[in-house]
């Protein structure tokens, strides 16, 4: 049996998300047209608005629906700080804290050379523009701790150095709540050379 063309499209549209194989978006495809047409019909609009009315900010490059996005037209944020993260929901997971005051740039992803990202792929020169503003003091990296956020946090670190800004890295360790019985030895090193004074 031939599936239906808008059938077939939905269902190779739905594996455009994350995680989201040839079955699962089969599965989600007809689930949606066989017991939600209401939330397919609202799932449609939600993301043509969305992708009508999400734009880069022009000071920091997360989503915004304006210009300029909330934190970075705070005027109580501290502007001398700029956190580099590589996504909008790293950024959003550090908001959450409530530890950080300062201002914001995302990268939109990260170094990787064996993918094709360079430099260009991740805004730095946006960012170099935005760190030597004359306003910013710090930059912190809170990039990922897997192979190619490390590699973007040197890279970073260096093309900011040179350009005499401070640059700190955020630190790794034990998990809040975590019993070190189950956490990995890499995490217990990499707590132990970060040790700080009580």
């Amino acid at each position: 049996m031939k599936t239906p063309s808008s059938l077939a499209f939905l269902t190779e549209s739905l594996r455009a998300l994350p995680g989201i194989g040839p079955k699962s978006a089969q599965r989600m495809a007809y689930h949606l047209l066989q017991h939600d047409r209401t939330g397919a019909q609202q799932l449609s609009r939600a993301l043509a608005q969305a992708a009508e009315a999400i734009r880069h900010c022009e000071m920091c490059n997360t989503f915004t629906e304006r210009t300029l996005c909330e934190v970075c037209e705070d005027p109580e944020r501290d502007a001398s700080l700029l956190c580099v993260v590589e996504t909008p929901t790293d950024q959003l997971m550090i908001e959450q804290t409530l530890t950080f005051k300062g201002l914001y740039f995302v990268l939109m992803g990260r170094l990787s050379p064996l993918d094709g990202v360079g430099p260009k792929d991740i805004h730095l020169e946006k960012l170099i523009a935005r760190a030597t503003d004359g306003v910013v003091a710090e930059v912190v990296l809170a990039t990922n701790f897997t192979n190619e956020g490390e590699a973007t946090a040197h890279y970073i670190s260096e093309t900011m150095k040179a350009r005499g800004l401070k640059v700190s890295r955020l630190a790794r360790g034990v998990p809040v709540g975590g019993e070190l019985e189950y956490v990995d030895a890499g995490t217990i090193a990499r707590a132990m050379l970060d040790r700080r004074a009580t």
